[in-house]
């Protein structure tokens, strides 16, 4: 059976048979040669077994566990399931059931091209079924662990997509319980690990504090602040963000850069080995240190809101020192240009979005991250780290146009090559199904894994163009950026103070507007935006063409030409 979406939860049977008949039901995401692709399910059987009274009709719901599936086989039913037998009717016997935590939806989006629509789809089921006790890391092998690098890539479009507050807020009083009892953020929380017992070896080794991975005590805090801008949440988590800088701080190198031991940093890397997922190019010790410098510098922000004084200075000299040395060890200016240490992406995309750069050095990195980009076609090359920030860092820089190739790219490494081969989920591996239709070898192969799927928050912020102004969107920057390839896109988020809408398309023949050639002969371009605000909202409308306007609450509309894209 396909349901036509992989999703997590368990099958509902309504079946009547004899007395002893076993029904038995195996789950699977994808298929391989027309059979259930159970290898990435590793040691989980993934297998339900019913056994009927005899009485009547039984119904099956198997409440104590879940699986993560698109497709089921269902053996022994009575008297065989036809496959040519109405659907409607094996509907009304078979159903799955869709299971997550309660939390209410809050965004939507659409646009002009499809492929993006179920990108975006993708991301929300993708949380959907990683949000189920825990934020875990994928909900169909034998893991379903509280990865915490997962969740530090994906929380700003948690956050965007559902009210995620009291389910963050309850795993972070989990992060700060196991911070305390490992001396630094364990990099599964809860670290059900340390109460395994294996047949031989552990899976994973065990690991001291990792960037990103721990990073979670103040990245998902963060997000939750700038989303719901709630000061009793954040004054709750700060003891946790407080306990990881504590962990980090005495790792750090005479020359403030976290520069020692191992590191999973650009975890999955499309160009690094299969059974490496760790050995990306960017220099793990660039992407520590960066990634510090984000927790140091908001934990001090924090401190301040929180009216910490001597906190806020104690965390505004930690960040202070750890900048200089990024900045005396990792950058540098050539005959070339500006140059990061390992000169990748993903450490230009750090380097820019963090705050470790000055003034026109911004436009020199961004400049330079858009070579790299366009000379590997527009395919994605980063990994953990790099992803939830390349098309930021291009967009905010004047490279919007290398932003939305990426975007809209369809060969693989790319958002949008799973799409091209019936994705209804993020896969945790940029290839999870080869373009044979064949399944990745590698022993990680999830098809529901949501972390590279952070770039929906760019397409919610940017594309659809609405921005929190200030923490909880108490005052709203709306600022869409129009690309080539989308003609059109609309945008919502009930937000803590209201519902916040956006509309906006590129019209032609309007005269007067910019003109876009076509074929030898041009074409005037106009964007029209549409916007809807809470009653008392203040906003800061931008326009493509840098205009500004000042609203407050209710419906507004814009116009603005188009420059030529030439």
């Amino acid at each position: 059976m396909d349901f036509g979406q992989n999703l997590v939860g368990w099958l509902r049977v309504e079946v009547e048979g004899p007395a002893g008949t076993e029904i038995t039901v195996r789950h699977a995401e994808v298929l391989e040669d027309g059979e259930l692709g159970v290898r990435p399910l590793r040691n989980a059987a993934a297998t339900d077994t019913f056994v009927l009274s005899g009485t009547g009709v039984d119904v099956f719901e198997p409440t104590f566990t879940f699986h993560g599936f698109r497709y089921a086989e269902v053996a022994g039913w009575p008297g065989g399931l036809d496959p040519e037998f109405d659907p409607e009717v094996i509907g009304e016997a078979i159903r799955a059931v869709v299971v997550h935590n309660a939390m209410r939806p809050t965004s939507s989006f659409a646009c002009s091209d499809p492929l993006v629509d179920r990108l975006v789809r993708n991301a929300v089921w993708g949380q959907k079924g990683n949000f189920l006790a825990v934020p875990t890391d994928c909900p169909q092998r034998d893991e379903r662990l509280g990865w915490t690098g997962d969740i530090a890539a994906f929380a700003a479009t948690a956050a965007f997509q559902y009210d995620a507050a009291d389910f963050l807020h309850s795993w972070l009083l989990d992060v700060a319980l196991e911070t305390a009892h490992a001396g630094h953020v364990p990099i599964i929380v809860p670290d059900l690990m340390r109460h395994a017992r294996f047949d031989g070896p552990p899976p994973f080794p065990e690991v001291a504090a990792q960037t990103i991975w721990s990073d979670a005590a103040v990245w998902v805090p963060q997000a939750l602040w700038q989303a719901y801008g709630d000061l009793d949440l954040l004054a709750a988590h700060y003891p946790g963000m407080v306990a990881h800088l504590e962990s980090v701080e005495p790792l750090l190198s005479e020359t403030g850069l976290w520069d020692v031991g191992m590191q999973l940093a650009d975890w999955l890397d499309p160009d690094a080995p299969p059974d490496q997922p760790w050995a990306a190019k960017a220099h793990p010790g660039v992407v520590a240190t960066a990634s510090f410098y984000r927790s140091v510098a908001f934990t001090a922000q924090a401190a301040r809101l929180l009216g910490h004084d001597g906190d806020a200075e104690r965390w505004a000299a930690l960040a202070a020192r750890v900048r200089a040395g990024f900045r005396t060890h990792y950058v540098s200016e050539g005959a070339e240009g500006l140059r990061v240490v390992s000169d990748c992406a993903t450490v230009y995309a750090l380097a820019i979005c963090f705050g470790l750069l000055d003034g026109e050095e911004h436009a020199r990195a961004a400049d330079r991250l858009a070579e790299l980009v366009a000379a590997r076609d527009y395919r994605v090359t980063t990994g953990f780290a790099g992803t939830p920030l390349v098309t930021w860092a291009l967009s905010e820089h004047g490279h919007v146009d290398a932003a939305y190739r990426l975007l809209l790219e369809r060969g693989c490494p790319s958002w949008l090559y799973p799409i091209t081969m019936g994705a209804t989920t993020i896969w945790e591996r940029w290839d999870s199904m080869l373009p044979d239709r064949s399944i990745n070898p590698g022993e990680m192969t999830s098809f529901n894994h949501y972390a590279l799927g952070a770039v929906a928050d760019w397409i919610y912020q940017v594309v659809g163009g609405i921005r929190a102004a200030e923490p909880g969107y108490c005052r709203v920057l709306v600022q869409p950026v129009p690309g080539d390839g989308l003609d059109w896109a609309r945008t919502a988020l009930e937000s803590r103070v209201g519902r916040i809408e956006t509309a906006w398309r590129v019209e032609a023949g309007v005269a007067g507007a910019a003109e876009v050639k076509t074929g030898g002969t041009t074409a005037p371009r106009t964007f029209v935006l549409d916007v809807t605000l809470p009653v008392g909202v203040p906003a800061d409308v931008v326009l493509p063409d840098g205009t500004r306007h000042e609203v407050t609450g209710g419906s507004h509309s814009f116009r603005c030409a188009l420059p030529d894209p030439a």
